[in-house]
């Protein structure tokens, strides 16, 4: 049965732009007949946080959104990670590179590609030079991709045409990388329909490429507007009262029906009220 799903990192409390991202992707699964499902994307081991994934939690139940079973935690799930590498590895679609950011951005790179975009430096190593550079330093894993660009569609916004990268998919320390780990796990999952923050949006084209290439269905994607300080921040904790540490559900209910126009304090009254397909795409500008 295919699915949508809410994904936070368990580095810190969770803000009104994250919740209200929750709740739209709550909304868009249901009004859809899609399971709902909640991942805690925990790869980073040094920012992420046992308590914070336990109020995160709290927090979404504290709004009255309920999810399918279970909660997937990407730190359990190596192993098809590994999986995943092995098969792009066999089909020679990997390459070890040995660049820094330092050198990756300050490389000539072709005049179409995106800044900071890999610029092709160790695709084509020998395997002498890959050996020198070894005993200099560990190499990060590349998908040596075979399109420059690809395309997905928003549910919101059309058709996204966005560069293809090199992506890393394993790093040098051996840890393996967000994008080969969000790609395996909604394919794993049965998502498809991913909705999560604007800033994202470019990200999209590379993995919806990156699915195809392991075989994957293709998802939709609805990409959310942010929420925005009035001075064009994007919000954070630091900000004020935007936490559920300072505001009541009720109180947080308010200040996002309000930012979608309407009057509802529970997901099933939002379901009855709002055509997530009709959002504005304005961003939210929230006062603290």
């Amino acid at each position: 049965m295919s699915a949508g799903r809410f994904a936070p990192s368990p580095s810190g409390d969770l803000h009104l732009g994250n919740l209200r991202t929750a709740i739209l992707a709550w909304l868009f699964a249901r009004a859809s007949n899609r399971r709902f499902l909640v991942r805690v994307e925990d790869l980073d081991r040094q920012r992420s946080r046992p308590e914070f994934e336990r109020s995160q939690l709290d927090d979404l139940a504290a709004l009255g959104l309920t999810w399918d079973p279970p909660v997937v935690r990407q730190s359990d799930r190596d192993d098809l990670y590994a999986a995943a590498l092995a098969r792009l590895t066999d089909a020679g679609l990997t390459f070890e590179c040995f660049c820094t950011r330092r050198e990756i951005a300050d490389a000539v790179r072709a005049p179409h590609a995106p800044p900071g975009s890999y610029p092709g430096t160790c695709r084509d190593l020998t395997e002498s030079e890959r050996a020198a550079r070894r005993a200099e330093r560990p190499p990060a894993i590349r998908l040596r991709a075979e399109a420059d660009e690809w395309t997905v569609r928003d549910e919101l916004r059309g058709e996204i045409t966005g560069h293809v990268d090199d992506l890393v998919l394993r790093r040098g320390d051996g840890a393996h990388a967000y994008n080969l780990a969000v790609v395996v796990d909604d394919g794993d999952q049965g998502v498809d329909q991913v909705v999560r923050g604007a800033d994202l949006l470019d990200a999209a084209p590379a993995q919806a490429y990156l699915a195809h290439t392991l075989g994957l269905p293709a998802a939709t994607y609805a990409h959310v507007p942010l929420a925005l300080t009035a001075d064009g921040r994007r919000l954070a904790k630091r900000d004020g009262a935007v936490t559920l540490r300072d505001l009541t559900p009720a109180q947080a209910w308010d200040l996002i029906g309000a930012s979608l126009g309407v009057g509802a304090r529970s997901p099933e009254a939002l379901l009855s009220e709002l055509d997530p397909w009709e959002i504005s795409l304005d961003p939210w500008i929230v006062t603290p």
